[in-house]
């Protein structure tokens, strides 16, 4: 049995201004693949094989035949981000609260692994997270 090849995965996301979105995930400390970005949609480079298309919601619309999420009632995915210490979980949440994200859920500190949580400028919802590599015992 041969070993399976990593996919990558691109998340969709509908957004009211792109240009806004751009400007508030570039604030992040994140890049955007300009060869897949244009006025209906951009980019967002996670990691080599993690990627969010942040698309202009009329553009978005032409994917699903279904109602778009209302991110002001509803939550339609939870994104979830690592970071490489607890300090940086603490940065990135008030990176993003700086540049207008607002709060989803109280921080949690479980000891081995920290979390916060916030909504983005189109409702949304990220956590970013730290988790003690020693705490994972290997299988």
């Amino acid at each position: 049995m041969s070993v399976a090849k990593p996919r990558k995965i691109f998340v969709n996301m509908p957004v009211a201004d792109l240009t806004k979105s751009m400007a508030f995930f570039t604030g992040l400390g994140f890049t955007f693949n300009m060869q897949f970005t244009n006025d209906s949609g951009a980019c967002l480079v996670v990691s080599d094989d993690a990627f969010v298309m942040l698309l202009a919601t009329p553009f978005f619309r032409g994917f699903t035949d279904r109602a778009i999420c209302n991110t002001a009632t509803h939550t339609e995915t939870l994104c979830a981000l690592s970071c490489e210490s607890r300090a940086e979980v603490e940065e990135f949440l008030a990176k993003a609260m700086s540049l207008g994200a607002s709060a989803a859920k109280e921080s949690q500190d479980h000891g081995f692994m920290v979390q916060c949580s916030f909504y983005d400028l189109d409702g949304h919802h990220w956590e970013v997270f730290w988790m003690d590599p020693n705490y994972m015992q290997p299988s």
